[in-house]
């Protein structure tokens, strides 16, 4: 809660996520997916490499990130990913925080 504590709105919150999420996670690691999505090609157990978060716009209504996939960049819901075990530590904390995040049903507004 204190990555939006000082958050007034549904944006600001947007925001506060955004930015703690792009200043913690270190890029490029690898991650797999643990949760399928109509929104995404992603299947249970693929692993991609995360190089990136999209633009602050990508992000409006939930956190995305960017992965290489096929033969151009792909914006995937962050939380579909889990990184792999030998991710550094502030960035499986990030995403945990994320996805718990999710888990207890908040969202944004």
């Amino acid at each position: 809660m204190k990555i939006i504590v000082d958050a007034y709105g549904a944006e600001e919150q947007v925001m506060g996520w955004y930015y703690y999420l792009e200043n913690q996670l270190r890029f490029p690691f690898k991650a797999t997916c643990v949760k399928k999505r109509p929104i995404s090609p992603l299947k249970v157990e693929d692993q991609v490499e995360v190089t990136s978060m999209p633009s602050e716009k990508e992000c409006g209504k939930e956190m995305f990130v960017t992965i290489h996939w096929v033969k151009d960049d792909l914006a995937v819901p962050l939380a579909q990913l889990k990184p792999i075990k030998n991710t550094d530590a502030k960035t499986r904390e990030a995403i945990d925080d994320w996805h718990y995040w999710v888990a207890m049903g908040y969202q944004f507004g």
